[in-house]
């Protein structure tokens, strides 16, 4: 073992140590930014080299997550925005994001899958690929409920929201304005794509950025933002610990 290893394996230690007996967020979104920007330092001429390194990176966040147990875990792959990008670099991304979903998937595994996002949006066979990768996790037990936010947009989540809202209680029978005279935030909150979960505790974005970019906008209200500096395909345990850490320290008023 090298000394910087030998560094690096007692501070991990020490961090893990430290946050034995604090608080630790039921729900995590990680916004997993940076892998175009890595790939581009790196020296590499493709950006998806970069998202590939960062897909291999997530099978190892969710194992931290399963062991400092962390309940529920939403990954920020593919934004509604990102669906813009040309073909020639969004193909390639969404096979990665596919093999990746298929991976997690695979019999071994703990996670239950949940994809989230206006998979209407997607290419059909990608979109298939990904329910049957759900699917196949339904009846998992014993590691984190994985959220796989792919064509997401808090945004197009709420609207959708609303709109099954609305088509629900038409269904029912019932008017316009009886649904406005009883309207409140739960009866929303149970049509978005994350219903039945707590909403995140802790949210990190890595690449240094300090936005939301259409995350979670519902669910993020009263979240704690973790950012770093780092780009996604460098993000460490240390890291990871590190978040958990400032998460601990801080005293959440939920606007009170």
């Amino acid at each position: 073992m090298t000394l910087r290893n030998l560094i690096y394996s007692v501070y991990e230690r020490r961090l893990t140590a430290k946050l034995a007996g604090k608080p630790v967020p039921r729900h995590v979104g990680v916004m997993c930014d940076g892998n175009r920007r890595w790939a581009r330092e790196m020296g590499f001429v493709d950006p998806n080299d970069g998202h590939r390194v960062g897909a291999a990176k997530i099978k190892h966040v969710l194992g931290w997550c399963d062991q400092a147990g962390i309940g529920h875990v939403t990954l920020y792959l593919l934004a509604t925005d990102n669906l813009r990008r040309p073909a020639s670099e969004l193909d390639p991304l969404l096979q990665i994001i596919e093999d990746l979903v298929v991976e997690l998937s695979e019999e071994g595994n703990p996670w239950r899958l949940r994809i989230v996002g206006a998979l209407d949006l997607l290419p059909a066979q990608t979109a298939a690929a990904l329910k049957a990768a759900e699917e196949r996790t339904r009846d998992r037990s014993g590691g984190a409920e994985v959220n796989i936010a792919v064509g997401y947009g808090g945004r197009r989540e709420i609207t959708d929201a609303v709109r099954s809202l609305l088509l629900e209680h038409a269904a029912s029978g019932g008017t316009i304005e009886e649904l406005a005279e009883v309207l409140d935030v739960e009866h929303i909150a149970e049509h978005l794509y994350t219903r039945g979960q707590p909403d995140p505790d802790l949210v990190i974005r890595t690449s240094g950025e300090q936005r939301l970019s259409g995350f979670m906008l519902w669910q993020s209200a009263h979240s704690e933002f973790y950012f770093c500096e780092l780009n996604w395909p460098d993000f460490r345990h240390i890291d990871f610990l590190r978040a958990l850490r400032s998460y601990a320290t801080r005293q959440r008023r939920y606007g009170a």
